[in-house]
């Protein structure tokens, strides 16, 4: 068998509806020295019936009961052999060229991340361009502020396994918003960190979906922070950009509690993420995140606008 360069991790969960343009972009990929962790989740529809219908040798597929999207990541990482490890969605899908390109930058620039950059596509047919900002090959220790440029969900990006075995990078299991903690300890460990300049990932966001819309786990993201933290805590140098970082995240999940599914859990998330806020960044409103934010930076740090803001929107 020839040598394995990327093992690409794909959690599956009742995804039918999407998974054959999903594995489409997989098997069609230029690159051919490819694996592909399909796990499936617990799936009760169509799914399993489609990865089956696929006859390649490359597919590695495994079943579980469900778990849940950290278990389920953690379960593929265990069977990687690639050189390297991708994640993707099984309703996202790549562009041809992805894996050769990614591949040949960490290669030839031996890093241990590579960041590329990304399409947001909606229900409704708009497509954005989400371009990460461009930086010379570094490490988080040299440039902090990467934790605010670089977007924390783990699918636009490769890692080397040795990377993310050799350090026991995990995601969370018991949490949702799971995929920060690793990018950035993943960021943390890596010696090298490169940026490709290319839109090779299409990332799909639904109406009335996780991404979308907000219930009662949103108060993980407060856990989440605070495991962030905890994990910097002696860093000093990163002190500023974990500070800001902790504003940018609370901040958007307060402000998006306008999508509640039930606004008194809306309006206790945002009395507790501005409780947080004054204890571990009791110089907030002066952080950097709020500058050039016009009207919004004066709706965003004051807690009584933010749940006006809340309370009255359609």
């Amino acid at each position: 068998m020839s040598k394995i360069d990327i093992s690409i991790i794909v959690p599956i969960y009742n995804a039918e509806k999407y998974l054959r343009k999903c594995l489409d972009s997989l098997i069609h990929q230029t690159k051919k020295e490819l694996e592909f962790i399909l796990v499936n989740d617990g799936s009760k529809d169509q799914s399993e019936k489609i990865i089956k219908s696929y006859q390649d040798d490359r597919i590695k597929y495994f079943k579980n009961t469900n778990h849940g999207i950290g278990y389920t990541r953690n379960y593929g990482i265990q069977k990687a052999t690639g050189k390297y490890i991708m994640f993707l969605d099984s309703d996202d899908y790549l562009e041809l060229n992805a894996c050769e390109e990614l591949v040949k930058k960490a290669e030839k620039e031996d890093l241990d991340v590579v960041v590329c950059d990304f399409y947001k596509e909606y229900d409704n047919g708009n497509r954005i361009e989400e371009k990460i900002p461009s930086f010379q090959n570094t490490t988080l220790k040299e440039t902090p502020q990467l934790m605010n440029q670089i977007n924390l969900s783990p699918w636009n990006k490769i890692y080397k396994s040795s990377l993310i075995k050799d350090h026991k990078i995990q995601f969370v299991e018991d949490l949702k918003y799971e995929d920060a903690p690793f990018v950035l300890e993943c960021l943390e460990e890596a010696k090298r960190i490169g940026k490709l300049d290319r839109f090779l990932n299409h990332y799909i966001i639904h109406s009335n979906s996780e991404t979308t819309v907000r219930d009662e786990r949103c108060f993980d993201i407060i856990k989440i922070v605070d495991q962030i933290r905890k994990y910097f805590k002696e860093k000093k140098q990163m002190e500023e950009a974990l500070n800001q970082l902790t504003v940018r995240i609370l901040t958007n999940y307060t402000i998006q509690q306008r999508v509640q599914q039930d606004k008194k859990i809306g309006m206790k998330f945002i009395e507790e993420a501005f409780s947080y806020l004054k204890k571990e960044v009791p110089d907030y409103k002066k952080n950097k995140y709020y500058q050039g934010r016009g009207l919004k930076r004066i709706i965003e740090k004051n807690k009584f606008l933010t749940k006006l803001y809340v309370k009255v929107y359609k």
